[in-house]
């Protein structure tokens, strides 16, 4: 019997997408976990009677968990379809799109490959930055969990698959690491755009190369000059003006 759900969420969304899926179905429980070891602490039978729903979560479920769920899982991943894998702004805005978006998927043991059940889409207006693209993508994730949210709270069927397909090189933590590692004969172009796009150190990872045997760290600069470089073991400075 389909009386529970999973919500896989970061603490700022967790509230707001409970009460919203308990606004569908005021009978549901809903559980909550923000890492793997949450959700590998709630028990089998508890997993049996329930859908996992993850929004917004760099967590990976392996297959020995979605086996146990009794509903399937799906995924809110903010990113159109032929931008799947790892922050897909970043590599969006490197690329130089034109159209982005957020899909809904159900989950498989490969990560954004399930069927896709929902997808909204829109043009990028000119000069968006990493930023700004993220907070439009979340806008559009946000509309597609409110049109899906009945479905996911109330219905113990699958969601309907749309007649979309994944596209497009799948990115990685790994290929993000690789576009902060900076070549010392690389261009001054490419080394703008690199820095426009990985330059700010999310995930702890910041613009480096090694010169002459030793690594440095780009720095950003705070005037729009161009970026300086720091011994890499060292905190960033602040470069002079």
């Amino acid at each position: 019997m389909f009386d529970t759900a999973i919500l896989l969420t970061g603490p700022a969304e967790r509230a707001t997408i409970t009460a919203l899926l308990r606004s569908h179905n005021p009978r549901l429980t809903v559980h909550t976990a923000e890492t793997l070891a949450g959700l590998e602490a709630i028990e089998p039978r508890v997993l049996r009677r329930a859908r996992l729903i993850a929004f917004l979560t760099l967590v990976i479920v392996p297959r020995r968990i979605l086996d146990q769920l009794g509903y399937g899982a799906y995924n809110f991943h903010p990113g159109p379809p032929n931008y799947p894998g790892f922050v897909p702004s970043h590599f969006a805005t490197y690329d130089g799109a034109t159209r982005f978006g957020a899909t809904a998927h159900a989950m498989i043991a490969q990560v954004d490959a399930g069927p896709i059940v929902g997808v909204e889409l829109f043009d990028i207006p000119p000069g968006t930055g990493v930023l700004a693209l993220e907070r439009l993508a979340f806008t559009e994730l946000a509309r597609l969990l409110w049109k899906l949210a009945k479905p996911l709270a109330a219905q113990a069927e699958p969601l309907q698959r749309l007649p979309i397909r994944w596209c497009g090189k799948k990115s990685t933590r790994r290929m993000y690491e690789a576009m902060c590692d900076i070549p010392p004969d690389i261009s001054s172009e490419e080394l703008e755009r690199r820095m426009r796009v990985f330059g700010d150190g999310h995930f702890g990872i910041h613009p480096t190369t090694t010169v002459n045997g030793r690594r440095f760290r780009y720095a950003k600069s705070t005037d729009g000059s161009p970026a300086t470089l720091v011994p890499a073991q060292q905190p960033e400075l602040e470069p002079a003006r």
